[in-house]
């Protein structure tokens, strides 16, 4: 008997490729791209065809563990949950509803069920004490959203399939598949600009994998991003090129804007940028006078000191010069299914409702900064953090000053862990409860979708027979839900809300969440004559996914502003101006800082233990500009010691002009070596946690968002006898 060939979407990264999956007596024997996927039309990274080494992969975990003295061993689903419910419901009864915290990681992104169970959850518990990765990633665009749009879940896109000018900041989709920007056909749409006669402009301080797709590549030194994107709009108003009519149509605030630029001329930013002025002039001026044109930025700026402010720049200068909600420019989604209206209803929109209970700072979307887990544990008083449920996280390898939260951890009354390895972190859990792998289950991208350079809709089966006595992650959660919600000894309004979302669940299942959800969406069959309405039966039958046309123009439903119109001028965010002119005023290259990089075949520090995705040269090294290696008297090769305030790691390190004089580039996700035992492969690879320099106290102030690009280090050389 012949293989069986399934099509699926990849859900390791955002870029949704369709994937082409042969699979011969329960064993996946191949996989490649699909050549008909309405989205990514053949392409594929490495890490896709990796889903089959994690699939089987001897480390992975695959029933639940409990932790004793003598280390962990195998117990039944209905023992771990009965206990892991039991224990967290009596520390909240005796210390109050936020002594237990939840962590959200990455990779729950990537998947319907884990997304709404882990809404779940955190509803039942009722506990202030959520996190999750956007805190080290997205939290200041979707602060600039709620700013500026009135919903911070209104993004804007690139529609890069119809702009003539991509203008990047601080953003490598060629290495992370698109980034609040899901790309698909990643290397079709990048070079597809400058093939149908477009260009394509980069800011960064690395030469980045993106660098070989555009027409010029500029340094800029970490956080002044937002300094130049002012400079870019001193010259848009000073020369008169931003569009007057579609300004006063749409937005409001920008006289106060324009004042705000004209005190940084082009001129003025040069030297802390690092960006010629007449590049910043002329780059502005094609920028304006392109008819479809768009700028864009990522990780770059959210990450580093100005995030909020650097984000909110980039859509004030898609709006002022008329490339919002057009095509080729920034535009909304429209997605089948509704996300926003779902985060509205269950309350993920806001920001500073409540803050943290050591350092006081912001809740965003219902989540507190990472960087206040360590603290929120370790100091006693009401609201400690005694237990913690982590899904899908490795905040040991990625929130800033990782060691001091692996010893917080270890110190917990009680953590539970969802998760498919014994990693980093959960090894200090109490209760380990793996979820199926991706293979084995349904896959919607609810929030892919959502973020995607053109409107479709994708639904993948399980390609494998799980094996019996798993898991969804959607039952695991939904399950423990139900029995915190059991346990509960004073109801609330989250708690009756949780309740009858578990009886829903219950009742239809995550898949038929997703079928009603599809249905009352803008293509669904409630709206539409059912032979053209959406539906997951339709679209189960539509195994290379259903194609739902370009970014259209959605300004009146997306903008939620007390006025309708755009806020040019949102006061909370402006008033960080005085911060940015203080940091253009210090600005200095005398001392080094460090930037992070990803590589496509990672994907934070998950990937590992997947031996095709690790094998090759080290990827982990650190990259020193010539002139500070000249400087600082070293070579290629060399192990240093690089320090921050918080620690320092020892690494390999390279000389390379693909960095700029005073910054220096370690990838994140590296180090494992406390987990070498359980993620052999993993454990193999060399590198040092990145994590350990960055400084959990160095964050940027409207969101507690943490620093992870422009942290300031020192290197030096081992001694002999270190090295």
């Amino acid at each position: 008997m012949g293989a069986t060939v399934h099509f699926r979407t990849c859900n390791v990264c955002e870029a949704m490729c369709g994937m082409r999956v042969a699979v011969e007596d329960n064993r996946v024997v191949d996989i490649r791209g699909d050549r008909d996927d309405v989205f990514s039309r053949g392409h594929i990274c490495p890490k896709g065809p990796a889903m089959r080494e994690l699939q089987e992969d001897p480390d992975r975990l695959r029933f639940p563990m409990r932790r004793t003295d003598a280390g962990f061993v195998r117990v039944s689903w209905d023992e771990a949950l009965a206990e892991a419910g039991e224990r967290l419901a009596a520390l909240q009864r005796e210390h109050g509803p936020d002594s237990v915290g939840v962590y959200l990681g990455n990779p729950a992104a990537h998947g319907h069920g884990a997304i709404l169970g882990a809404s779940l959850l955190g509803m039942a518990l009722g506990t202030k004490n959520r996190f999750d990765s956007n805190s080290q990633d997205a939290n200041p665009r979707i602060y600039a959203a709620l700013q500026m749009f009135g919903d911070a879940t209104s993004l804007t896109i690139p529609d890069i399939d119809r702009t003539d000018y991509f203008l990047v900041f601080g953003a490598n989709p060629a290495a992370s598949g698109g980034s609040i920007m899901t790309l698909g056909d990643v290397r079709g749409r990048l070079s597809g600009v400058r093939e149908r006669g477009g260009k394509f402009i980069l800011f960064d301080p690395r030469k980045t994998e993106t660098a070989a797709y555009a027409d010029e590549h500029h340094f800029i030194r970490p956080g002044s991003d937002a300094a130049l994107l002012l400079g870019m709009l001193h010259v848009i108003f000073e020369e008169k090129l931003y569009d007057g009519g579609a300004l006063a149509d749409i937005a409001d605030g920008a006289s106060e804007l324009r004042a705000i630029a004209a005190r940084f001329s082009p001129e003025r930013i040069e030297g802390p940028t690092g960006v010629p002025a007449h590049v910043v002039r002329r780059v502005a001026r094609e920028f304006a006078r392109t008819p479809r044109a768009v700028a864009y930025g990522r990780m770059g700026l959210t990450t580093s000191a100005f995030g909020p402010l650097s984000s909110f720049l980039v859509d004030a200068l898609n709006v002022v010069t008329g490339h919002f909600d057009r095509p080729g420019g920034a535009m909304f989604t429209t997605p089948a299914v509704d996300v926003s209206r779902v985060a509205r209803m269950i309350g993920l929109g806001g920001h500073g409702r409540f803050r943290s209970r050591v350092r006081g700072l912001p809740e965003v979307g219902g989540n507190l900064p990472a960087t206040t887990m360590a603290e929120e544990m370790e100091t006693p008083g009401t609201g400690q953090i005694r237990g913690l449920v982590v899904i899908a996280g490795n905040p040991v390898l990625s929130v800033p000053n990782g060691e001091r939260i692996g010893k917080a951890l270890s110190n917990l009354d009680f953590m539970v862990a969802v998760d498919i390895y014994r990693n980093e972190t959960t090894r200090h859990a109490h209760l380990l409860l793996p979820p199926r792998y991706a293979l084995e289950r349904t896959h919607y991208d609810l929030l892919f979708h959502t973020l995607a350079v053109r409107n479709t809709a994708k639904w993948s089966a399980p390609v494998i027979e799980p094996p019996p006595d798993t898991k969804d992650d959607v039952e695991i959660l939904v399950d423990l839900a139900a029995r915190l919600l059991g346990k509960r000894i004073t109801p609330s309004p989250l708690g009756a809300a949780a309740e009858r979302l578990v009886g829903l669940l219950n009742k239809l299942g995550a898949d038929g969440l997703i079928d009603l959800l599809l249905r009352v969406g803008p293509y669904g069959d409630r709206f539409l004559p059912f032979s053209k309405g959406l539906n997951l039966e339709k679209l189960k039958k539509a195994e290379h996914g259903v194609d739902l046309g370009p970014l259209r123009p959605m300004f009146r439903e997306r903008v939620r502003t007390k006025t309708g119109k755009v806020r040019l001028a949102p006061p909370e965010i402006l008033a960080d101006i005085p911060r940015l002119e203080r940091f253009l005023d210090e600005a200095t290259a005398a001392s080094l800082v460090l930037i992070g990089r990803r590589h496509m075949r990672t994907n934070n520090s998950w990937m590992h233990n997947v031996p095709s995705l690790v094998k090759g040269p080290d990827r982990s090294m650190l990259l020193v500009h010539p002139t500070d290696a000249a400087r600082l008297g070293l070579a290629s090769g060399a192990r240093v010691r690089v320090r921050s305030r918080v620690g320092e790691v020892v690494v390999a390190m390279t000389v390379t002009e693909d960095v700029m004089p005073g910054v220096v580039s370690l990838p994140h996700g590296h180090g494992h070596a406390a987990a070498a035992d359980t993620m052999r492969i993993a454990g193999s690879v060399p590198g040092a946690n990145a994590n350990a320099i960055t400084d959990d106290l160095y964050v940027e102030p409207l969101t507690g968002t943490a620093i992870l690009n422009g942290v300031p280090v020192t290197v030096e050389a081992l001694s002999p006898v270190e090295s």
